[in-house]
């Protein structure tokens, strides 16, 4: 008996002494990031094979870890590598660290709602997602949304006349009227507000930006014909602050830009609120020394808040409101009154923007509702004209001057439901139904010129969606989405379907067909009115006008290989759509103001191509993105420009190659170096006679464009009040690839624009940001 308690006392004294003396210890923590924990985020210690991976709740574990110093580090796909120093001693064997990590330029597997209207990961959305986050507009010195946008596959941003630089977005080949903005999902971004808008969103504003390229987006309804792109703002994630001031020359002409952003979160993180401010102001820039700009002047300001507030663990309300505010003025380079100058342009916007969304959970979570409200109003007054030269027309445009005002307003109200089937045939189902109601009312009035535009058009929309998963490899997303305008007779409905199959953990393959329409209104293009011939031209919409069809595919192949320190991956998509009595303006000749152009229906067009696209990061220290989209856009039969020049079937402004290029080197936390690039090919052109360069109508085709970009800051970390120094600098279009063949004068014809918005142009500025 006593040799067995001999034993038990020295097995529990050994026991007890190899316990007091272990080399080993252990390390625990969580990883968030954007005010999220981060599942599946990659934790371990540099130059070993210990390592694990974070939990649903962001959390991790790693046992038996010898004692001694070491690295630990952090890696996620969509967020910048992150290393911290430890040390496990006896006297401190149990650590625990936490990870609070930023976003990368790299957007592979980011969560994105566009495409299904649900949130999923791109990689595991049936609809192609391109992100642009905020990340790349800050590489890319982008101040506006119109320079973030150029700067995706598929996309290009072109400034459309000499005078005003109003913007349009054309998407796989088709102009700007085909393409759907939304701001925070919600189609408030009006036709008239198509015209500028883009120009008038400061990048400060933006989040990220998703975009679903062709009919794929149709379940947003008329409109989506060409694509989707949803302006997400920035959403309260952490409190903080970031303000900048930045300073630009465009070959002489000066730019200054003030911006801020603060966001501030209660403790229990379940009330919030994000503000943003910008102020920016540029001169005018004449690039052939006519004394007429070629860059007009801008001063803009705006401010918003984003709001959220979650009074129940199953429901949220998100609240958005901004003000955006711009004085703009193209033409004669002359002090005083617009109607005093030769030939001028000039537009006051006063524009408020909002939306309120609320969310609520049920059934642990496998059901939602979302119900939403949105607007937007904008006030505008504008002056377009030219200066006569004879005595008694003198007299008229002293005493009427082509001044005029524009008052727009869209209302958008609707409610989504989502439930989830997890015990669904073959796998789950997320099923989403729901309707929206959409109006918008514009009236603009140009007196002098028996100019007026008074359109309503209102839109009921219902929409069913299916998002079966059939497997970990398999998903099919099917909807329909039906439509009641009141300037169509009768219920439009739009299906489509869309495929993902993965073959590979690395690859998805995805087939897209859609079908889409527009009403027969007038669009942002239609509610310009140019310099032309000595005169003003104008587009009105046939009486006949019927609405037009879309039919859409598309097949692509995406790779991506990811591991702790590498990325890499492509894109290759193939696109054809067919619009049915597609639209086109046909010249009707002069009247007492100068040209008239009448939108009418065609035959039908064709616009089909392939984008490829490529993307590479190591380490998060090289960053690069590429994209090329080849491309042909044609109507069925030829169409008139002019009436002497011979019809054609090409669409006008339209290259058939387009493509970009970031680059992103980031050697040390402090120091980034980001190059881009964006390539415009030549393209069909008609040039209008009137100025003393063009003494008749004309087609011609434009030299290709290449852009280059620059941009290298530094960051001082002062660590002891958490805040970050930045200093940049740089210079956009570093060639000086510009047009170079301007007309002169004030007769001009100011569509006769092409290329890059604005010249070689340096930069620098300052920044102060919390860390």
């Amino acid at each position: 008996m006593n040799l067995i308690l001999s034993v038990w006392l020295f097995i529990a004294v050994s026991f007890l002494s190899l316990k007091g003396f272990s080399q080993t210890g252990s390390v625990s923590g969580s990883v968030v990031g954007g005010g999220k924990a981060l599942e599946f985020a990659s934790v371990g210690f540099d130059g070993t094979t210990l390592g694990t991976t974070t939990n649903a709740q962001g959390n991790f574990l790693i046992k038996d870890v010898a004692f001694g110093e070491y690295t630990l580090v952090v890696a996620i796909v969509g967020y910048q590598r992150q290393t911290k120093k430890i040390e496990l001693t006896p006297e401190v064997p149990e650590l625990n660290v936490d990870f609070d990590l930023n976003e990368s330029t790299s957007t592979l597997d980011q969560v994105v709602v566009t495409g299904t209207r649900t949130a999923k990961k791109i990689t595991n959305s049936p609809v192609i997602v391109d992100v642009i986050n905020s990340a790349i507009l800050e590489n890319t010195q982008s101040v506006s949304l119109s320079e973030g946008l150029k700067f995706q596959p598929g996309l290009r941003v072109e400034t459309d006349c000499q005078t005003c630089n109003y913007t349009q977005l054309r998407m796989n080949g088709l102009q700007g009227g085909y393409s759907q903005i939304l701001i925070n999902s919600r189609p408030v971004f009006s036709p008239l507000t198509g015209l500028y808008g883009m120009e008038q969103i400061p990048t400060n504003m933006i989040d990220r930006i998703e975009v679903v390229r062709g009919g794929g987006s149709a379940l947003y309804g008329s409109g989506a014909v060409g694509g989707t792109v949803n302006v997400i703002t920035k959403a309260p994630k952490k409190s903080g602050y970031d303000m900048g001031y930045t300073y630009q020359n465009i070959e002489g002409a000066s730019e200054h830009i003030l911006s801020g952003n603060a966001t501030v979160l209660n403790e229990s993180k379940n009330a919030g609120a994000t503000f943003f401010v910008n102020k920016r102001k540029r001169e005018w820039w004449d690039a052939n020394g006519d004394n007429f700009s070629e860059v007009p002047e801008i001063e803009n300001n705006s401010f918003g808040t984003n709001l959220f507030f979650i009074p129940t663990e199953n429901q949220k309300f998100d609240i958005n409101l901004s003000s955006l505010n711009e004085y703009r003025y193209g033409g004669e380079m002359v002090e005083g009154a617009a109607h005093l100058a030769q030939q001028s342009e000039e537009r006051t916007h006063n524009v408020l923007v909002g939306n309120i969304d609320h969310s609520l959970k049920l059934n642990d979570g496998n059901s939602s509702i979302l119900s939403y409200a949105a607007f937007q109003n904008t006030q505008r007054t504008h002056y377009t004209g030219i200066f006569p030269d004879e005595p008694t027309e003198i007299d008229i445009h002293l005493t009427n001057p082509p001044y005029g005002t524009s008052e727009n307003t869209t209302w958008q109200g609707g409610v989504q439901f989502n439930h989830n089937f997890d015990d669904f045939p073959l796998g789950s189902n997320v099923v989403t139904i729901g309707m929206e109601y959409v109006e918008d009312d514009i009236l603009d009035v140009i007196e002098s010129y028996n100019y007026r535009i008074d359109q309503v058009t209102q839109n009921f929309g219902t929409f069913l969606q299916s998002d079966w998963e059939l497997g970990q490899d398999l998903n099919l997303l099917s909807g329909v989405r039906i439509d009641d305008h009141n300037l169509v007779d009768q219920l439009v409905a739009s299906p489509r379907l869309s495929l993902l199959y993965k073959p590979f953990p690395t690859t998805q393959l995805r087939a897209t067909w859609g079908t889409g329409f527009r009403a027969p209104q007038a669009f942002d293009t239609d509610l310009h009115i140019a310099f032309a011939g000595g005169g003003v031209s104008r587009i009105q919409l046939s009486d006949e006008l019927r609405h037009e069809r879309s039919n859409s595919f598309s097949a692509s192949i995406n790779y991506d290989k990811a591991t702790e320190r590498h990325v890499f991956g492509f894109t290759a998509e193939g696109f054809h759509t067919y619009l049915r009595d597609a639209f086109f303006l046909q010249p009707l000749g002069e009247d007492e103001f100068g040209e008239v152009f009448e939108k009418q229906n065609g035959d039908g067009a064709t616009v089909q191509g392939i984008t490829l696209e490529v993307r590479a990061n190591y380490d998060e220290k090289i960053q690069l993105d590429a994209g090329i989209t080849f491309q042909s856009s044609q109507f069925d039969t030829p169409i008139e420009s002019s009436d002497v020049l011979a019809p054609r079937r090409e669409f006008l402004r339209t290259p058939n190659q387009y493509g970009f290029g970031t680059l992103t080197i980031t050697p040390t936390e402090q120091w980034k170096v980001a190059m881009n690039l964006a390539y415009t090919g030549p393209m069909l052109i008609v040039h209008f006679a009137g100025a003393p360069e063009q003494t008749e109508d004309a087609f011609v085709n434009s030299q290709a464009f290449t852009e280059l970009g620059l941009r290298t800051s530094y960051t001082l970390p002062m660590k002891g009040i958490g805040t970050g120094l930045e200093l940049f600098g740089g210079i956009k279009n570093v060639t000086n690839s510009y047009q170079d063949d301007f007309d002169t004068g004030k007769n001009r014809d100011s569509n006769f624009v092409y290329g890059p918005a604005a010249p070689r142009t340096y930069f620098f500025g300052v920044r102060l940001k919390s860390l």
